[in-house]
């Protein structure tokens, strides 16, 4: 292929997570030229409301796919737990690429641990899981919902708006910022999201030229694994509204 036009959302950690692809993909085909285009999407223009109260997972793609459908753009790059359990007709995931680590972190003022913070201090998370499981076991916690990308959160977390957040480990190692870590939290405190952990990318079905280039960076656990915990996620017909998490892994091989 001559080209390829990849679409993200244009947060500071999409953009990072595409260029992560397109550099993967320029070394199996040198000879292709790749141009990132951002696309603006819902979820990222309404940042005030809570995720459960104004709609599900498309929020995050729902533009980016349309463009995808418009031929705009060739393959799309998303976070695999924003990407809807039903994909629009005629798209498909044509790699899922190694999952990072899928867990859940606590970044705190004063490093405080989750077991560690004082009662009734404010934690700032916009999920509904988190929330669910978190306050199983620490009820005497404030949670408070908080949106906007993740330099966003950190800059309201060192304004003291907050005195912890909860975020994915994988977006926090993708920026380079583990430092700020106080703790990750163990699954059996809380389950991640379905897909955390995990870049996919979108592609137009029957695209064979894409489709044959996008084999060479999937990870076929990974895909395996993700793909069961969409599956689970499906038959709960859940989203943004019901707090549900999901760890698939491969055993035995």
């Amino acid at each position: 292929m001559e080209k390829i036009v990849v679409g993200t959302r244009g947060s500071r950690l999409a953009l990072l997570q595409a260029e992560h692809i397109i550099s993967r993909l320029q070394n199996i085909a040198p000879a292709t030229r790749f141009y990132l285009k951002e696309v603006k999407t819902m979820g990222d223009k309404i940042l005030h409301v809570a995720l459960s109260k104004i709609g599900d997972k498309g929020l995050f793609v729902k533009e980016i796919e349309n463009a995808l459908l418009r031929n705009e753009i060739d393959i799309a790059v998303h976070s695999m737990k924003d990407l809807p359990t039903v994909l629009p007709e005629g798209l498909k995931i044509g790699a899922i690429e190694r999952r990072e680590d899928p867990r859940d972190v606590i970044i705190s003022n004063g490093r405080m641990k989750l077991a560690a913070l004082p009662p009734g201090a404010n934690v700032g998370t916009g999920s509904l899981r988190r929330v669910a499981q978190l306050t199983r076991f620490r009820p005497d916690l404030n949670f408070k919902p908080v949106r906007g990308n993740l330099d966003t959160r950190l800059r309201k977390l060192k304004d003291k708006e907050f005195s912890a957040l909860v975020l994915a480990y994988a977006g926090i190692k993708r920026l380079g910022l583990q430092e700020e870590i106080a703790e990750i939290i163990p699954v059996n405190i809380c389950l991640p999201a379905v897909g955390q952990g995990a870049l996919g990318v979108e592609m137009r079905a029957g695209d064979k030229a894409v489709e044959e280039l996008l084999l060479h960076i999937d990870d076929p656990s990974t895909h395996a694994a993700v793909t069961a915990e969409r599956t689970f996620l499906r038959r709960l017909e859940g989203g943004c509204q019901v707090p549900s998490g999901a760890l698939g892994e491969i055993i035995g091989r």
